[in-house]
């Protein structure tokens, strides 16, 4: 019966929604199981929403159907709350919209906005998102208003139920209310006139029991996302204030949230943070209580964030005081701790904010006054520099994924979250760190917001005995009484209730506060269909079931892709990862490949297998860039693209047909490169002949049927370098600098239609004279090339080999390093720097910038032009001064928002063009709206991609940097 109301459900929905964002299939299926928690639930549906009205009629037939939904949005939760067994609607990339009102004081968002995109959206403003998670660069506004999840600083008096002014939500039978709207509250009067009255009966019978009133302030005034929120039953009367509040912390078990209306915060523009250490976790814990109470003139607390982090959490990521101090415990140099017990350090990351320098001062100073009376292992030193204290920040965020990387091969990494009243702290922190100790817990860690009373505990847990799963309910038990029992506190304090904490919902609350939440449960869905199993659970061991495997996936551990077995499926990569919402993500690539090599490991079903790994080809293979900045937001710098390597790799072993024409072009290279400018003549000669439209037309027909490259307007002409001819022209300067144009650039010319009239590298080489430079070209520099496209192909060795015949050469050409190296192509120059580190390689923004903007007269021109940052720039930590050449050059740069890779990846986006365009796809609204002309760069395949994606050409920011100088005349 079940499978036939699948069937009949997905057949309506196909209706409606293309059939690209409904999945079916194994593989997706099983990728979208998987969320930043420790369990799996497979889905039978996944559909990837977009719009309201998609929601509302999903909605209905989930309902004539009687089908479980559950709601996603980025998946970073962590207590089980976005997975299903049943049908997962996704809001996240096609929910992206909002709006700020005129005095910037409020935001309306959809729910697939990335918390740190609304900082961005803000910032210009002085204002910032009131609720800080640590994943707030990665989770979305749906799941932080939904969880409740609050953060660092925000703490219970700016998280989401205090800042939330109102909400759209879709009820399970399809109706739309927008609680900020008149007409449509009158109208839900009329529809939904029960639903009202029961919302006004429950207020007053709440109010009516004086001692559950009391009782639902006192939880509240410490963080608590146990169960369903039931403060807006004592903090409004008005029954739509009090349905739009109800709606914070519900994890999806009420309605869909499609939009919300929220207060702004003040960003104060002075900031200072301190590191500060204490000998033991006590310590620190009073030191916080302290540093709670001290305020300024205003009442306002001087100290807005104070993050523990235990010996543990200092261990995880490398932190030197630690390690100073462990060798100064080992040595028995300090008195009064036990030699050899490194366990009693503990760090307190301390902020304060102020509105002038002055009254930053003036913070710092009371708070060194108050910690006084504490003995700190080290001096206290704030700092108000933003490239030092933001290092102390990243830090704590990537405490979950750092400390999770440290785990035993084949451990599941779970994470617990509780609060305490703030005058409880020291004795309860104290008696939970030893409770994990003395259930074996060893390389357990406790950090989080000691401010709040609130704090994160990470196990390192193996489920593969029944004794080991024991040991896990033991503890969780213990737990459980040492917060209600003896601290009344709370279970969940940020993270969500789940299937995690679901069982223990009824023991922290009591029965009227429990069986106020199930009424208003039954009042919203009185089918239970919304995330069935999440906060509700009648089963008292849903808390232990479906853990989540962390297989290992059988790679060299001198490998760089042998990192992705430590991943914890955190989904901090998504946001960096361009085909994230188009085909894969970055996470879910490695979800995807350890459960095919559990299968090739245990061979127990060998068909399923087979069918994973043909899925897998274009959505996991074909379509992953390799750009690896999935691994800038990554913790842990896992790069998934590495991964993917090692995959196309094991297509092509040496032998094979492939692998031996790869090996044909790199001993023959200087004549493939011959051989590619005839074909690249005769596609300049069809586009002379056809025309755009025509050309395109039939090129794009070729490339559906025949799958050969995808033409554009962008392809450039054939191009013929004279190396020696062009030295000559430089010879004689008094600096010297080896040029090694890319191997795409000795080939590739100027496109049919370019707004400049030469070349790079004669372009190039022109600059560079008129620097003052004279040019050296490496010899034989026909037959070189740094190995990307080899290596890109999965052919490593090869890459490599090729690597290291450039490296020969250069190392001659630069008299042994005595000069500096110049590539044109950053993505080429990115791996020369991976693999040559004994010379000084430059690609050419930094090498404009370091070497000839001082000989360089530079006159800004007056009109607006784009900057695209490559991946290699970024990986390479060069994003900035790309920026600030150009800058120099123009008065007007924009860099457009929300445009990471371009997704061209060499010569995919000849290949595979739609990636190209999935991940460009925010560009041209940006430069239309600015009245953009022309964009710079410095990756001519990526130049191609983004001249084909924006509407205007790209070009090197080389022929922007000609344009704007002159040379400095010599007196």
């Amino acid at each position: 019966m079940k499978k036939s109301s699948y069937m009949a459900f997905l057949q309506e929905a196909r209706q409606f929604i293309p059939q690209e964002r409904i999945y079916t299939d194994e593989l997706r299926r099983l990728a979208w199981g998987t969320d930043a928690g420790f369990y799996r639930l497979i889905p039978q549906i996944v559909i990837r929403s977009e719009g309201e009205e998609e929601i509302s009629r999903l909605l209905k037939l989930a309902d004539y159907y009687s089908l479980p939904v559950t709601f996603r949005a980025a998946g970073t939760s962590l207590s089980g709350q976005a997975i299903s067994d049943s049908i997962l609607i996704v809001a996240g990339k096609h929910w992206e919209k909002y709006s700020i009102s005129p005095d910037h004081k409020e935001i309306t968002l959809q729910p697939g906005i990335i918390g740190q995109r609304v900082n961005e959206l803000l910032a210009p403003f002085g204002r910032k998102f009131a609720p800080d998670p640590a994943s707030v660069k990665s989770a979305m506004v749906g799941g932080i208003v939904m969880n409740n999840a609050s953060g660092m600083n925000c703490g219970t008096h700016a998280n989401s139920d205090k800042v939330l002014l109102s909400a759209r939500i879709i009820l399970p039978d399809g109706t739309l209310l927008d609680t900020g709207d008149c007409v449509s509250r009158a109208a839900f009067e009329v529809t939904h006139r029960d639903f009202i009255r029961r919302i006004c009966t429950l207020r007053d019978e709440v109010r009516a029991n004086e001692k559950l009133a009391e009782r639902i302030r006192y939880k509240y005034s410490i963080k608590n996302v146990t169960g369903l929120n039931l403060l807006p039953f004592v903090r409004f009367d008005d029954p739509f204030d009090i349905i739009t509040h109800l709606m914070v912390g519900s994890e999806g078990t009420l309605a869909f949230l499609s939009q919300v209306t929220m207060q702004t915060e003040y960003d104060y523009p002075c900031k200072a943070s301190a590191m500060l250490y204490f000998k033991t976790i006590k310590d620190a814990c009073r030191a916080v209580v302290a540093m709670k109470k001290l305020t300024d003139n205003n009442g306002e607390w001087i100290v807005k964030g104070a993050e523990l982090l235990d010996w543990k959490s200092l261990a995880s990521v490398s932190d030197p005081i630690f390690l100073k101090y462990r060798g100064e415990v080992c040595s028995s140099l300090l008195p009064g701790v036990e030699p050899g017990d490194e366990t009693g350090l503990t760090a307190v990351l301390t902020e304060t904010k102020a509105r002038s320098a002055e009254e930053l001062r003036q913070n710092i100073s009371n708070i060194e006054c108050c910690l006084a009376d504490f003995r700190t292992y080290t001096p206290v030193r704030f700092t108000d520099k933003p490239e030092e204290y933001s290092q102390y920040w990243a830090i704590r965020s990537g405490i979950f994924p750092s400390v999770g990387g440290t785990r035993k091969p084949g451990t599941t990494c779970l994470i617990e979250d509780v609060a305490f009243h703030i005058e409880d702290l020291p004795e309860a922190t104290a008696e939970l760190q030893q409770l994990i100790a003395r259930h074996g817990y060893e390389d357990a860690c406790i950090y989080g917001h000691a401010l709040e009373g609130n704090y994160h505990f990470i196990l390192n847990q193996s489920f593969g005995s029944d004794a080991e799963v024991k040991r896990y309910e033991d503890l969780m038990n213990d737990v459980k009484t040492l917060v209600v029992d003896k601290y009344d506190g709370s279970l969940k304090a940020e993270h969500g209730t789940g299937r995690n904490m679901a069982p223990f919902v009824r023991y922290e609350w009591g029965d009227s506060a429990y069986e106020v939440m199930k009424a208003v449960k039954k009042l919203f869905d009185p089918k239970g269909l919304l995330n069935p199993g999440v906060i509700f659970n009648n089963d008292p061991k849903c808390h232990i079931k479906n853990f989540k495997p962390l297989p290992l996936i059988p790679l060299d551990a001198e490998s760089p892709a042998a990192k992705v077995n430590r991943c914890i499926e955190c989904g901090f990569c998504e946001v960096n990862c361009l085909s994230c919402g188009f085909t894969l993500s970055s996470r879910q690539r490695i979800v995807l490949q350890r459960e095919i090599a559990r299968l090739r490991q245990n061979g127990e079903a060998p068909e399923r297998l087979s069918l994973l790994e043909k899925q897998y080809r274009y959505p996991g293979n074909r379509t992953c860039a390799g750009d690896g900045l999935c691994s800038m937001s990554c913790p842990m710098g896992i790069n998934t693209g590495d991964l993917t390597h090692i995959i196309r790799q094991e297509e092509m072993p040496q032998g094979s047909l492939g692998y031996k024409a790869g090996n044909f072009a790199a001993n023959h290279f200087a004549g493939i490169k011959s051989t590619l400018r005839p074909v690249l003549g005769l596609a300049n000669f069809g586009h002379s002949v056809l025309g755009t439209k025509v050309m395109g037309s039939i090129t794009k027909g070729m490339h559906n049927v025949l799958g050969i490259p995808q033409w554009t307007p962008a392809m450039p002409k054939p191009y013929h370098f004279d190396a020696a001819g062009s030295q000559r022209l430089t010879s004689g300067q008094p600096a010297k600098v080896v040029y090694f144009p890319s191997c795409i650039n000795q080939t590739m010319g100027l496109p049919k239609k370019s707004p400049v009239e030469q070349a790079l590298v004669s372009k190039m080489i022109g600059l560079v004279q008129k620097g003052g430079y004279e040019v050296i070209f490496p010899k034989n520099m026909e037959k070189l090339c740094c190995g990307t496209i080899w290596e890109s192909k999965g052919m490593l060795d090869i890459a490599d080999r090729k690597t290291a015949e450039l490296e020969t050469a250069l190392w001659e050409a630069s008299e042994q390093g005595k000069y500096p190296i110049l590539c044109d192509q950053s993505p080429c120059l990115h791996r020369m720097r991976e693999k040559i580190h004994k010379m000084k390689l430059y690609e050419p923004a930094e090498f404009i910038y370091t070497f000839l903007r001082g000989r360089l007269v530079f006159t800004p021109i007056d009109r607006p032009v784009a900057v695209h940052i490559t991946c290699s720039m970024r990986k390479m930590g060069l994003a900035d001064t790309i920026i600030a050449l150009a800058r120099l050059c123009s008065t007007k740069v924009i860099v457009p928002e929300e445009v990471g890779c371009c997704g061209f990846a060499g010569d995919r986006g000849f290949t595979y063009p739609e990636l190209n365009a999935y991940a460009l796809r925010k560009l041209r609204p940006q430069i239309e709206a600015a009245g953009i002309s022309i964009g710079y760069s410095n990756s001519r395949t990526c130049e191609i991609g983004l001249t084909t994606n924006s509407g205007i050409p790209y070009v090197s920011i080389a022929y922007l940097v000609d344009q704007c100088t002159e040379p400095i005349t010599q007196n």
